[in-house]
């Protein structure tokens, strides 16, 4: 996957610890900022979990200050070092696929626990579907695949050309972005059918999509810097575009609105019905 240069590191840090049902210790880092967030992921709770590339590790964001959650090491191989998404299932467990290891974990306990011995190639975005099991895209075997919450075998679910995003709606329909392919945007079934949703590449570069409860969905769109509203006949327009949208990726569903990780702005947006845009986390000016 192409990705446009990290940015620079943030500068000095303020130790701290923050208590967690998932983890017992973390760095408070109120005065950093993030560096590369890929994925956003909105819990029951409200709270916002954020993947970021090149810290690499986990963020907490929450009244516009971002908390270390995990740090992972600058070793190739080792976990969460090429962290590329995070997802929060219904009972708050936190998941995050990580392509240095070809893994996705679940965080617990301080650590993260590998679920599937290295079995995916590169995953690049979780969803979790009403039984609490995972679907993972992987962009290497052109696959999206089943991981059992609690570990195991991934079990295909469907062949597709370079899948990224990943979204179960509200009836438990599985939703796809496909970045190569005659259809954009698919629904999954529960045997592997592909139906288009979008049949037509009106996308530059999409990475991400979520879908509200009337059907509508929307899908971030790197090179063309905006979100795309996609009514459920499958007709597409652009919905929040331009400044200050800079490359936009992850989306996550808060409150009934849209969550934004842009990694080319380090920042991470709330956008309201009409699209316009809130920073929950943005560099320092």
């Amino acid at each position: 996957m192409s990705e446009v240069a990290v940015g620079r590191a943030a500068s000095g840090r303020r130790g701290g610890i923050v208590v967690a049902a998932w983890l017992a210790v973390a760095l408070t880092a109120a005065a950093e900022e993030m560096q590369y967030p890929l994925s956003v992921a909105a819990g029951a709770d409200g709270r916002l979990v954020v993947a970021d590339r090149t810290l690499p590790g986990l963020w907490s964001v929450a009244d516009g200050a971002g908390t270390i959650l995990f740090q992972g090491k600058k070793t190739f191989r080792t976990p969460l070092n090429a962290v590329r998404a995070v997802a929060i299932a219904a009972d708050g467990a936190v998941y995050a696929a990580d392509s240095a290891t070809r893994d996705v974990f679940r965080m617990g306990d301080g650590e993260p626990v590998p679920l599937t011995k290295g079995a995916i190639g590169i995953p690049v975005d979780i969803a979790i579907d009403p039984s609490g099991d995972l679907f993972v895209s992987d962009l290497e075997t052109q696959r999206v695949w089943r991981v059992p919450a609690a570990g195991g075998e991934p079990k295909e679910v469907a062949m597709l050309a370079a899948p990224r995003g990943l979204f179960v709606d509200g009836q438990g329909r599985l939703w796809a972005v496909a970045a190569s392919g005659d259809a954009p945007l698919v629904r999954i079934g529960a045997d592997g059918t592909v139906e288009p949703v979008v049949k037509e590449r009106v996308f530059e570069f999409p990475h991400d999509v979520v879908v509200a409860d009337d059907g509508t969905a929307y899908v971030s769109d790197n090179y063309a810097r905006c979100i795309w509203k996609v009514a459920p006949d499958g007709s597409a327009a652009k919905w929040a575009s331009g400044d200050p949208l800079r490359g936009p990726v992850g989306l996550a569903l808060r409150g009934g609105r849209v969550i934004i990780a842009d990694p080319q702005a380090k920042a991470i947006w709330e956008a309201d019905a009409e699209g316009k845009l809130t920073a929950l986390a943005k560099p320092a000016p």
